[in-house]
């Protein structure tokens, strides 16, 4: 009972820690002169990935390796596929160039750079380091690059933010607004992760897929709170800005960091090496023929998107318990689905945006 106490406080927090640090970024944005974009790639993607952080490091400080990677990995196909499935359910997103030219193949190249890492079975020390070192010339390349925007696109901000005059609208509050978001957020997450492993462990399943997907997706709920609550906002911007910008983030931040704490970097599992991680970098890569249809994940993309994280968590489960539908399942999508993508995803990268 207690358990699931906590995992409706969790959700509770979630969604009110959301609404906070969307509308403080998105008005410290306006206040600053600065987009909503670099906000959302900054500020609202490093804020919520702090449950990633925390989990990792944690999960590393105990030996448990496994929900560690698990948890990164994990959370970026969630990210992509249940995240921007649900938001673009919700409403269509329309998707930045800066994001199509700029932000989608810096997450590609963060998702290649750690494939090339771990092909043999670790990353070392020296490898964490280089993640991270990418992690701080990637927000510094943002912070220039929001100082150099055109001098018309400061003042266009600025008469949007002097336009909504509010009770927030004083750059101290805002601060305040962000920062009592993420504090719910992280406590949020903290309860919620914690009574889903252990209803996770009651049934039995590994570590691996402990961290795959209930981790990874509790750890992602403020990723899906934010960017829910961006999308009714509107704030399309923060939406996907927060997704693309936590899953680099994810990947240069968090296993940086966490391959930081002991000498000998951080141990990559078999399964990971040969499927999840290949799962992962197929879904950045879907990424750019989405958004490049259009410029915007139409509804019927995002459901898409969501019935691939169904499909994927349905094999994750079917394969930990070796079920007697695997076969079948696995014979389904690699006859019938797999192909239908890659033909589909070649027809949408030929269409010219609308």
């Amino acid at each position: 009972m207690s358990q699931l106490l906590f995992f409706a406080l969790g959700l509770v927090a979630l969604v009110a820690g959301a609404e906070l640090l969307v509308r403080g970024a998105s008005r410290l944005a306006l206040s600053f002169g600065i987009s909503p974009l670099v906000v959302g790639l900054t500020v609202v993607a490093m804020g919520t990935s702090a449950p990633e952080v925390a989990v990792s490091v944690g999960a590393a400080l105990d030996g448990r390796t496994d929900i560690a990677v698990g948890n990164v990995v994990g959370s970026n196909i969630f990210n992509v596929l249940f995240i921007l499935g649900l938001s673009a359910l919700i409403t269509p997103l329309v998707v930045n160039v800066q994001i199509i030219r700029q932000e989608v193949p810096i997450m590609i190249g963060a998702s290649l750079l750690l494939l090339a890492f771990g092909l043999d079975g670790r990353l070392a020390f020296t490898e964490c380091l280089v993640l991270l070192a990418g992690l701080v010339a990637y927000t510094v390349f943002l912070v220039r690059q929001a100082r150099g925007e055109t001098q018309a696109a400061r003042d266009e901000y600025s008469e949007a933010f002097a336009s909504q005059p509010g009770w927030d609208s004083h750059w101290a509050v805002q601060l305040g607004l962000i920062a009592a978001g993420l504090a719910l957020l992280v406590l949020g997450s903290n309860w919620l992760v914690g009574a889903a492993v252990a209803f996770a462990k009651s049934l039995g399943v590994s570590d691996l897929v402990i961290g795959l997907t209930i981790v990874a997706a509790g750890t992602s709920m403020p990723e899906v709170a934010t960017s829910i609550m961006a999308a009714f906002k509107k704030e399309r911007d923060i939406a996907i800005g927060n997704v693309v910008g936590s899953n680099t983030f994810n990947i240069l931040g968090c296993l940086g960091i966490t391959g930081l704490i002991g000498a000998d970097g951080i141990p990559l599992s078999a399964g990971v090496l040969n499927f999840d991680i290949w799962v992962m970098l197929a879904v950045a890569f879907a990424c750019l023929p989405v958004f490049l249809t259009g410029r915007e994940i139409a509804r019927w993309e995002g459901a898409v998107f969501l019935g691939y994280y169904i499909a994927y968590t349905a094999y994750l489960i079917l394969t930990a318990q070796q079920h007697d539908l695997l076969p079948a399942f696995n014979q389904a999508m690699l006859s019938f689905v797999l192909p239908l993508t890659v033909i589909t995803l070649v027809v949408m990268s030929l269409k010219k945006p609308r």
